[in-house]
């Protein structure tokens, strides 16, 4: 019975592991987020107003670039972001760190606008 058991949790953890293992990391899916989302916002800021360039392609390479850069693939993303969609206790961590660090990024150029005029009154 033992023996039963112990195979039967081995290959228990074995499946598990293996199935994690195809999902990206939180940090990983992290820095992917925020390039996304960063370039997105480059999209519609930006790219929209040339009327010659099809958003939807553009924001296709973009984000084919994105990947890349990270080593990974939209269909590996994509499973990977359904994963943490279906694992709130995984996808609030990743989703609070992208919001720190657009609130840090917020704040430092929010500093820069302020100290930039004090040190041109300095002159």
């Amino acid at each position: 019975m033992k023996v039963c058991l112990s195979f039967f949790f081995s290959f228990f953890l074995l499946c598990c592991k293996q199935n994690n293992q195809s999902i990206l990391s939180s940090d990983k899916m992290e820095k992917i987020v925020w390039e996304l989302t960063q370039a997105d916002v480059f999209t519609q800021d930006f790219i929209i107003k040339d009327s010659s360039i099809n958003l939807e392609k553009e924001n296709l390479k973009i984000q084919l670039k994105i990947f890349s850069k990270n080593n990974t693939d939209r269909k590996s993303f994509y499973k990977s972001y359904d994963y943490y969609l279906k694992h709130e206790e995984l996808l609030k961590p990743l989703l609070d760190s992208i919001v720190v660090r657009n609130g840090r990024i917020r704040e430092n150029m929010r500093l820069k606008k302020i100290i930039k005029p004090i040190n041109e009154q300095a002159k």
